[in-house]
């Protein structure tokens, strides 16, 4: 610290305060809305440069030893306290709004010693183009990679290792700024720079591994999306196939029909003619494929995996009430529903019960879609809300939340009476809603 008048320590206040919590905000997505959460920022920042100036003027000796580390948890605290981020990632961008503090520091006070016999007005101007310069490359080149990425941090970082990179950014930050106090030296200037540099860069290249594989387990899950997407489709070729065969036999036997229509006519045998057609229309009937819902995307998905279940003599009860136009992805659906069906049945045969059952429940109402699913289903031990079975997650799990949280979601996962229990509820947005829920759509006579 090079010391000078009240406006001097006005002056880096402002620009270190300035410094943290800009960038702090950049890198953050708030709890409030923008403009509330800039002018408690702003109503913050003026705050604390008035008290730190003030200390400064009654104790230049206290400042100088305490103000540079105290404004860590001061500032720590609020823009927590204004952050809906987890915890840890709030802690981590803090401890790099320290860091960045630590290089502007240290870029004027060693400038100004180095070149300019400690010159306080060089040590202001050197902090301030840092300031400008750091707040630059954050809001140009590394906030939207940070934003782009930050849930896949969340995803990927766990509190052990959120605590490492925390400690070692601030014991970069510490072990670079602290020597400054203790006097100037060339030895001590180039040590800080090159602990700085390797923090830097360490923490950089991190992020950038931490980023990557969050993107890496992202295209996992959409090609496990592929590949469910692929069997649904087979299933509903199956589906197809079979119609088709049951069609031409109709058709196939139809000169039949008709003879035997025109034999009964004949003989004026009426009685016995209306008892054949109308066990030739129940016989026509009978392979029409069940119509579940409106919505094309989850009756295709329903019936395919009905086919399934019952294939393997699992009694399935649908009560799908949703409109045609209901805009939401198809790959979404699948991810969805495809995946808890897929699961229902994977439980019901590893259940080891005599009665196997699924129950689906599926409605819509206003800007929300509501759904439940009941299946047959041996005990399930859970970690932290997901279901475990056999030492794996369960089949699909990942893609039922992530896809879920894209409409901002929630999943829960139990077992009540011997059956495991899938809850999911979808918010839309208004302009999403583009049909009213179907008044009464129900399958095998069955309603929630």
């Amino acid at each position: 610290m090079l010391g000078g008048s009240f406006f001097i320590a006005l002056s880096r206040n402002a620009i270190s305060a300035g410094l943290m919590l800009s960038f702090f905000l950049m890198l953050d997505r708030p709890r409030f809305p923008m403009k509330k959460t800039i002018g408690y920022y702003i109503l913050f920042g003026v705050s604390l440069i008035t008290v730190y100036s003030v200390w400064y003027y009654f104790s230049v000796v206290s400042f100088v030893k305490y103000a540079p580390l105290s404004t860590l948890p001061v500032i720590g605290i609020f823009c927590i306290l204004m952050s809906r981020e987890v915890l840890y990632l709030s802690l981590y961008k803090m401890a790099l709004a320290f860091y960045m503090f630590s290089v502007c520091t240290f870029c004027g006070v060693d400038v100004a010693r180095w070149w300019f016999g400690g010159n306080l007005w060089v040590d202001i101007v050197v902090r301030f183009f840092t300031l400008i310069i750091i707040l630059y490359f954050t809001w140009t080149k590394f906030r939207k990679q940070f934003l782009n990425g930050v849930d896949f941090l969340i995803d990927e970082m766990d509190m052990f290792s959120a605590v490492t990179l925390i400690v070692s950014v601030m014991l970069g930050a510490l072990m670079a700024y602290w020597p400054n106090l203790q006097g100037f030296s060339i030895f001590n200037m180039v040590r800080a720079f090159l602990i700085l540099f390797m923090a830097g860069v360490l923490q950089y290249a991190i992020l950038h591994l931490y980023i990557h594989l969050g993107y890496e387990h992202y295209y996992q899950a959409e090609k496990e999306l592929l590949e469910v997407n692929e069997q649904l489709l087979h299933t509903q070729m199956d589906i197809m196939k079979d119609s088709e065969k049951e069609a031409a036999r109709i058709r196939h036997d139809a000169r039949h029909h008709i003879l035997l229509i025109k034999e009964y006519v004949q003989k004026g045998e009426f009685v016995q003619l209306m008892i054949y057609l109308d066990q030739y229309v129940e016989d026509v009937g009978s392979w029409k494929r069940r119509d579940f819902c409106q919505n094309r995307a989850v009756n295709s998905i329903l019936s395919a995996y009905t086919k399934k279940a019952e294939s393997q003599n699992i009694h399935v009860t649908v009560d799908a009430r949703l409109s045609e136009d209901l805009k939401i992805r198809d790959i979404d659906w699948i991810a969805i529903l495809a995946n808890v069906f897929e699961n229902a049945i994977h439980g019901c045969i590893y259940s080891g019960q005599i009665e196997q059952t699924i129950q689906i429940y599926i409605a819509q109402k206003a800007n929300k879609v509501i759904m439940q699913c009941c299946n047959t289903s041996k005990e399930v031990k859970f970690q932290k809300g997901i279901p475990k079975s056999d030492g794996r997650e369960g089949l699909g799990v990942f893609s039922i939340v992530k896809a879920a949280s894209r409409y901002q979601g929630e999943t829960d996962f139990s077992m009540e009476n011997g059956m495991f229990v899938t809850r999911i509820l979808l918010n839309l947005p208004e302009e999403l809603v583009t049909g009213e829920p179907v008044k009464e759509k129900t399958t095998e006579g069955k309603s929630k």
